[in-house]
């Protein structure tokens, strides 16, 4: 039996992606997921696809920039499975920019999603968590959040920033909660719609032709939730064999 066999999971940014990814393989290694997104119609594809498999899902529109929704998700997930062990703060944005074109609304966006929305991932499961006396907290922070590069000066900082606050957690959890960071290099998914400077976008597109499937993460992922208890895997970077830094 799969030690991820019966764990009850939320993840939010499941719609696409990484996030999709992993909802798939960890249903079907038997986990019952709770997936949250923005677009209701593409959660509902997917958890009826796991249901037609055998799996177990529920869904959830939600809107990661707002805490009572995230909040509601978690909530979700314990009013139908009893228990939450895993919480799964994968929603992020990566639109792209330099400094000097000044898009600062994109700014706050990057900041609203990929800091305050797993800001509130945390404030939501880790009441649930303690309370348990168990939980394990996984966040996808990127090689972004190692090496800066140009373009993407305001993603990187979100990006280190979410490393720290998991670190702090990480120090901060004692010996009954797992936190772990996944950092993924170029994986295939719609980060790159969130571009809006057409060159850009392009640019990016082209770097990523050596993007490994997202299912590749999810694998990571599936890696670190089923060690043992006494087993915290603190954080994963997984990179395409080609990409240099």
């Amino acid at each position: 039996m799969s030690a991820i066999q019966g764990k009850v999971v939320v993840i939010t940014g499941a719609s696409s992606g990484i996030g999709e990814a992993t909802a798939r393989l960890l249903a079907e290694r038997g986990a019952k997921v709770v997936l949250g997104a923005r677009r209701g119609d593409r959660l509902a594809a997917i958890a009826a696809d796991i249901r037609q498999a055998g799996g177990e899902a529920l869904y959830q529109a939600v809107d990661v920039t707002r805490r009572a929704e995230v909040a509601a998700l978690v909530e979700l997930a314990k009013d139908r499975f009893g228990c939450l062990d895993v919480m799964i703060n994968n929603a992020g944005l990566m639109p792209a920019s330099l400094l000097d074109q000044l898009k600062v609304d994109e700014w706050e966006r990057m900041v609203d999603v990929n800091i305050k929305g797993v800001l509130y991932g945390i404030a939501a499961a880790l009441p649930v968590f303690r309370a348990q006396n168990k939980g394990h907290m996984i966040t996808l922070a990127s090689v972004a959040g190692l090496r800066v590069r140009a373009e993407l000066a305001v993603y990187s900082g979100t990006k280190y920033a979410v490393r720290a606050i998991c670190e702090g957690l990480r120090q901060e959890a004692g010996d009954r909660l797992r936190v772990t960071i996944i950092s993924p290099g170029a994986v295939q998914s719609e980060l790159a719609e969130t571009i809006s400077d057409p060159t850009l976008k392009q640019a990016t597109i082209e770097k990523r032709k050596i993007a490994i499937p997202a299912a590749a993460i999810a694998r990571a992922i599936a890696f670190a939730i089923e060690q043992p208890d006494d087993v915290d895997i603190n954080e994963i970077v997984v990179r395409p064999t080609a990409q240099p830094g």
